[in-house]
């Protein structure tokens, strides 16, 4: 499990969440902004990406704006910081916006690039990444809200997926130390 970043950057994002969110809201949006507990990479047969769980609170309110049928998100803009050194966890901010109903969701993210590698190479393969929404409560193991995105690159730096592909095949190449 991958709790959100216990350092400034992470309360840096957050803030910055709350303040764009804060300038859509003066524009006349409405404006949710999650602060996930944990966020981590999945993959299984029913979904993969990330899974980001948020306070029962947070998902509710998101699901009242989604489910009620008003609101398609259509657009998104992400925002990802680049780390200091390439050790750190990557962060990054998804605001998926229905520009119809002025509707936002800013979904800040956290992930150890190691460890979310695979979830990126399948996202790179087939052009979409995508963000579970789940209630940190885990009751209804069938409760997420997904966002996707059709440039997973966004989330990521050159440098991060250097020497992943292969430039005939487009499937990952490992270096186990083998080689």
């Amino acid at each position: 499990m991958t709790q959100p970043a216990d350092d400034s950057r992470w309360d840096e994002l957050l803030a910055d969440a709350a303040g764009i969110a804060e300038e859509y809201r003066e524009n006349g949006w409405d404006a949710v902004v999650l602060e996930p507990d944990a966020v981590d990479p999945v993959e299984r047969e029913d979904r993969t990406g990330f899974d980001v769980r948020v306070s029962a609170e947070e998902y509710d309110l998101l699901e009242s704006l989604i489910d009620d049928g008003d609101v398609t998100i259509t657009a998104a803009e992400v925002y990802y910081r680049p780390p200091a050194t390439d050790d750190e966890r990557r962060i990054a901010l998804a605001v998926e916006r229905d520009e119809n109903t002025e509707t936002a969701a800013f979904v800040p993210l956290t992930y150890d690039l190691d460890a979310s590698r695979s979830v990126f190479e399948t996202a790179l393969r087939e052009e979409r990444l995508l963000l579970h929404v789940t209630p940190a409560t885990g009751d209804d193991p069938d409760a997420w809200i997904s966002f996707s995105h059709a440039d997973p690159s966004l989330f990521l730096e050159e440098a991060d997926v250097r020497g992943w592909f292969d430039d005939d095949s487009a499937e990952p190449t490992r270096n186990d130390g083998d080689n």
